[in-house]
């Protein structure tokens, strides 16, 4: 057998040249980023009185995007359009009956009106079943009509979607106007009910119950007015998405969804929440997408956003504010662990109720101008951190929690009085009565939920005022019957309460 043996030069040779490829290896390779974990760790842990306060930022989201060819083939060709008998093209108004899984009929409907024609569905042969592409501006209304404050009038018409598929889409830069219909998507999976980008979408006395991954609305870019409207949507994100867009809203109702509004407010003109209540299923922030019941956000710092009048109950955050300057005034915010966060931007709170867990409003970053409003059941009226401004004045507050215990004075050896804090040098004063039964019926009480005093109630106080007993360090109440009075401040013998002194004798 052969042996083989390699000279000492080789052998150099040889590892230099493994060591020159393991070199270029090594710069090739990316650095392992561990910055950013590092970081994600920090905003966890800080001590922030354990809020957990990340902002709600999501994620890029992709959304479906969907091939009206594929759904309806040779859609818009040859064939399409002259919708049937009688129909022909350029009609300013067109009637159809609803009945049956044939969209088409409503597709050729659309195709034959003219640009600012209205297309109108009658509910007396049943459901509508079809995806409608919306590519001019029309006015898309039922016969029957719906009322969201008496219900359906006889008989309502319904629009319902395909199974995975949308109700309706609307192309860019074309404006339509929904109303007096009820939209459904029982089975929407990963399609809103209601999509559009770059358009501008109008509804009016519009009912929308949606079953899916997606919010029961999507639009980005354009505008969306939703006036006396309600929208039900069972899924497990925001019922209302409008991304870089301006959003009004009047009398309208959202419930059944995990968060309520994720507004990216666009550039075009400010947008108005005003008259709505939003409900949502008490979900809280351990997993999932944030349970956040209107979340708004701003590409640009010159962009504003007014909520004015609405309720806003069961989510984990009531309102949600990031680089974006929002006015609200007469917020009603229940059932939820922190009334206001505001991550950065400015917000503006006057007149308002929270009912909240854990904080009523917490500043991370940005100006917070707190005002005029009544909180009730806090841990912590305010957060801010060091990179937020909070002014706050004028603010009431029921809670029995440490925020509204009092002070404890000595008066005599190891006797205390109590020392309340009135002079709201902290931005607010603790209030010692029941908390009003009314306000609770326009909250918590709406949905069901039984009476909760919030008022704080100190441990012998009422004998306490009648003059019997004292306090020690720690605020124990030491009832006493032997003394009353001022006596009970003083090393005298015991006297009774009855007991008169007399006055002062005259010659």
């Amino acid at each position: 057998m052969k042996s083989f043996r390699m000279s000492r030069s080789r052998v150099l040779s040889v590892a230099a040249s493994v060591a020159a490829l393991l070199a270029v290896d090594l710069m090739a390779a990316p650095p392992k980023a561990e910055a950013q974990t590092a970081a994600r760790v920090e905003s966890r842990t800080r001590p922030n009185f354990g809020l957990l306060l990340d902002p709600p930022t999501r994620p890029h989201r992709r959304r479906p995007r969907y091939a009206y060819d594929d759904y309806r083939p040779g859609w818009g060709g040859p064939g399409w359009g002259d919708g049937g008998p009688g129909w022909g093209y350029e009609q300013d108004e067109i009637v159809v009956d609803c009945g049956g899984p044939d969209g088409e009929a409503l597709e050729s409907a659309i195709q034959a009106l003219r640009p600012g024609g209205a297309l109108t569905l009658r509910g007396q042969g049943g459901i509508c079943v079809g995806w409608l592409y919306i590519d001019k501006p029309i006015t898309l209304q039922g016969e029957g009509g719906f009322d969201p404050r008496t219900g359906a009038r006889v008989p309502a018409a319904v629009l319902q979607a395909p199974d995975g598929r949308p109700c309706l889409t609307v192309a860019p830069g074309v404006q339509v106007t929904i109303q007096d219909l009820t939209l459904l998507s029982p089975r929407g999976g990963s399609a809103a009910c209601v999509t559009g980008e770059d358009a501008d979408i109008v509804m009016r006395r519009v009912a929308l119950r949606h079953e899916g991954m997606e919010p029961a609305i999507d639009l980005r870019g354009g505008l969306l007015d939703l006036r006396d409207a309600q929208i039900d949507a069972r899924t497990s994100g925001a019922a209302l998405v409008a991304e870089n867009a301006t959003l009004n809203t009047q009398n309208l109702i959202i419930s059944g969804s995990v968060a309520g509004i994720d507004l990216e407010q666009g550039a075009r003109a400010p947008s108005n929440i005003h008259s709505t209540t939003l409900t949502g299923v008490g979900t809280p922030n351990s997993f999932g997408p944030r349970a956040i019941g209107v979340a708004v956000r701003a590409r640009q710092d010159s962009a504003r956003t007014e909520i004015n009048n609405s309720r806003i109950c069961g989510f984990a955050e009531g309102l949600a504010v990031e680089g974006v300057a929002v006015q609200a005034r007469g917020l009603r915010i229940c059932r939820t662990d922190k009334g206001a966060v505001l991550y950065n931007g400015e917000l503006a709170l006057s007149d308002s109720r929270i009912r909240a867990r854990e904080v009523g409003v917490a500043a991370i970053a940005g100006r917070a101008v707190i005002v005029g409003n009544i909180f009730a059941g806090v841990d912590r009226v305010f957060w801010d951190e060091p990179r937020a401004s909070l002014e706050a004045r004028d603010n009431r507050v029921w809670t029995r929690s440490q925020v509204c215990r009092p002070t404890f004075r000595p008066r005599h050896r190891d006797r205390h009085v109590p020392i309340w804090e009135t002079d709201g040098r902290r931005g607010f004063v603790c209030q010692y009565s029941p908390y009003p039964y009314a306000w609770w019926a326009e909250e918590e009480g709406a949905l069901g939920q039984a009476y909760h005093d919030d008022g704080y109630a100190l441990e012998g106080w009422g004998g306490f005022q009648a003059g019997y007993g004292w306090y020690d360090r720690d605020g124990r109440y030491v009832p006493d019957r032997q003394v009353w009075g001022d006596d009970r401040w003083t090393d005298r013998p015991a006297r009774r309460r009855n007991q008169d002194r007399r006055p002062p004798r005259r010659w």
